[in-house]
């Protein structure tokens, strides 16, 4: 589920932990398990800027980006079929 959520998030542009923790409700071990496994999966790149104070960037990879046509279908389909919020994570 936060996969989805994640990648969902992501197809916005570069985020910060906090800001996808805060979106996606995860708590943060379960978040940066998630985010290690799409990066290892290729859908994921990390970036840290060392300026005081350090902060982590998270942004999708060309891989990433190429679900947002799936992910465009999906709210489609989910628009004509579903009732609002029926599609939404529990």
């Amino acid at each position: 589920m936060y996969k989805r959520q994640v990648l969902h998030e992501l197809l916005d542009g570069e985020q910060r932990f906090n800001e996808l923790k805060r979106s996606t409700d995860a708590n943060a071990r379960t978040l940066s398990r998630v985010l290690d496994d799409l990066g290892e999966m290729g859908f994921v790149e990390r970036r840290i800027e060392e300026d005081a104070p350090v902060a982590t960037y998270y942004s999708l990879t060309d891989k990433g980006e190429s679900l947002e046509p799936v992910f465009s279908e999906i709210e489609c389909w989910a628009g004509s079929w579903l009732d609002d919020g029926e599609l939404e994570p529990q």
